[in-house]
């Protein structure tokens, strides 16, 4: 590769104001993209061929791309009966060919229903351009995103790993996700078909105006309380559960049983949609807006005015009527990441 050219690549990826751990160490991101268009042994040599490493393959469904020069990246097909099945006739000493005939058959539908899901290690922030590479060549070879068919609900999740863990932090990040998300979804222009579904549900009122409450200060215990009393669920544009799986799982498991929360130091963004067809697009656009909450959260003065600002919106029973809260909060944002 050119060094001066990746240089410049990298300069065009500005960091979070605060770019480290507790820890010391540069804050990672994990990022997880839906498409379909391609068979996933194609996907899967499209990774080796930009990060090196070898297939380990699961079930027929199911590859995990190991020892690359970022990390182990998982692909599959985001559909978890036919996963279950293939990995058990995998695994089975007794299969026969209507077995297989069955899965192939109903592996060949869910491939024209559901997308393959490209799950990406966690990257430090300050190499995460190295991914834009992967959207470009995945593009390339014909993979199709959510404009390219009305079903196509599909969508492109950031998983940034926090700064610290304290419940000050985490309510300052979804104070700052809270006062965004109107901008956050004008500017991702979430399709109709993902907002038919129940996975980016944005968060009820009640639970925005005390999360606002200029007293609200609580500690870890009754933040995570207070999140699952109104959010026991995944389905949430900023779903909070991995994050407060890593902090207190026994706590979150007396509400949620769901087994598909994994528990990580990372929050869990799911508004973008999967443009992975559109050459105009790639992972800067949604990760610069993304640095809009990030710094925002970290910034106590301006999170502070942006907050009164909210709270006297949601306060004004006209205000709907008379204002547009998405661009009224455009003030309040860093002009170099527009």
């Amino acid at each position: 590769m050119n060094n001066s050219l990746d240089q410049y690549r990298k300069s065009l990826w500005p960091l979070p104001q605060h770019s480290k751990t507790a820890e010391s160490k540069v804050r990672r991101l994990g990022v997880e993209i839906e498409f379909t268009g391609m068979e996933i042994s194609d996907i899967v040599d499209t990774i080796i061929s930009l990060y090196g490493g070898k297939a380990d393959a699961v079930s027929d469904y199911e590859i995990n791309v190991v020892d690359t020069s970022l990390g182990k990246f998982g692909v599959e097909l985001d559909f978890s009966y036919i996963k279950r099945i293939s990995r058990e006739r995998r695994e089975s000493a007794d299969n026969n060919d209507l077995e297989e005939l069955a899965e192939a058959i109903v592996g060949a539908i869910a491939k024209q229903l559901v997308p393959f899901e490209v799950v990406a290690p966690p990257i430090a922030m300050d190499e995460l351009w190295q991914l834009e590479t992967l959207f470009q060549k995945l593009r390339d070879s014909d993979a199709q995103g959510t404009h390219a068919s009305a079903k196509n609900a599909f969508g492109l999740q950031l998983n940034p790993e926090m700064p610290d863990c304290s419940a000050d932090t985490i309510r300052d990040y979804l104070r700052a996700f809270l006062c965004l998300y109107d901008w956050l979804k004008m500017r991702c222009d979430v399709d109709f078909s993902r907002r038919l579904t129940s996975y980016v549900d944005p968060f009820g009122k009640d639970y925005v105006r005390l999360l606002l409450r200029e007293d609200y200060a609580p500690d870890i215990n009754q933040l995570i309380d207070d999140y699952l009393e109104y959010n026991p669920t995944r389905n949430r544009a900023l779903d909070m559960l991995p994050l407060f799986s890593h902090i207190d799982d026994e706590r979150l498991r007396r509400t949620v049983s769901d087994d598909r929360v994994k528990a990580r130091p990372t929050l869990h963004y799911r508004l973008p949609n999967s443009l992975i067809d559109d050459p105009q697009w790639g992972l800067i656009h949604p990760y610069r807006d993304w640095l809009q909450v990030d710094n925002l959260a970290m910034d106590k003065r301006r999170l502070d005015m942006v907050c009164r600002g909210y709270r006297k919106y949601l306060d004004n029973p006209t205000a709907n009527l008379f204002t547009n809260w998405a661009n009224s909060v455009s003030r309040w944002l860093i002009p170099e990441l527009l």
